[in-house]
């Protein structure tokens, strides 16, 4: 198994937090590529056992569920989604709520999936077999079709709601959370 800093293409896109839909964007394809390594994790689990590689794969996967994720719903949830939410079109409002749902949807199949990947990267046990496949195809899944969703018609809708200032403040904020409480650096 390749670590992930060695794997072509691996490098984030150079967007900062004053183009905040740009960072949402990157964002995704931050996931899309933490969701191909978990594929390539289990299938390299499978043919060839528990290896450092894969530990390591595993706490890179854990690492960005549990930590860079989170705050990218957020992001939607406090930017995103408000105007949508607030729309006088249905069609908006019900977008904006179902993109919640599947926030919600995420966040549970990802505690299914954690305690099993928290295993592999500590001490792998003797089977190959990811104890979760169903959880772990409907994680993949839903990630795909949400991304789409946000990308295609959500992210669209908003920039058209959100002013000038109101999207630089969204970048500020999104650089705040993002900052370690200990050093104040992202």
């Amino acid at each position: 198994m390749t670590n992930t800093a060695t794997l072509p293409g691996f490098a984030s896109p150079a967007v900062g937090f004053d183009q905040p839909f740009e960072m949402l964007h990157a964002c995704h394809d931050r996931v899309e590529r933490t969701l191909s390594l978990l594929a390539r994790l289990v299938a390299h689990v499978h043919a060839h056992g528990h290896d450092e590689d894969s530990r390591s794969a595993a706490r890179d996967v854990l690492r960005y569920f549990d930590l860079a994720a989170p705050h990218h719903h957020q992001d939607e949830e406090l930017h995103v989604l408000p105007p949508l939410l607030a729309s006088d079109d249905a069609a908006q409002r019900a977008l904006a709520e179902q993109l919640v749902a599947e926030h919600r949807r995420m966040e549970a199949l990802w505690a299914v999936l954690r305690g099993p990947l928290q295993q592999w990267a500590d001490a792998p046990p003797a089977s190959t077999a990811f104890p979760q496949p169903e959880a772990l195809a409907e994680f993949t899944s839903v990630y795909a079709d949400h991304i789409a969703r946000e990308e295609g018609r959500a992210y669209p809708l908003a920039r058209t709601l959100l002013d000038t200032a109101t999207l630089s403040q969204m970048g500020a904020e999104m650089s705040t959370r993002r900052r370690s409480p200990a050093t104040g650096t992202p």
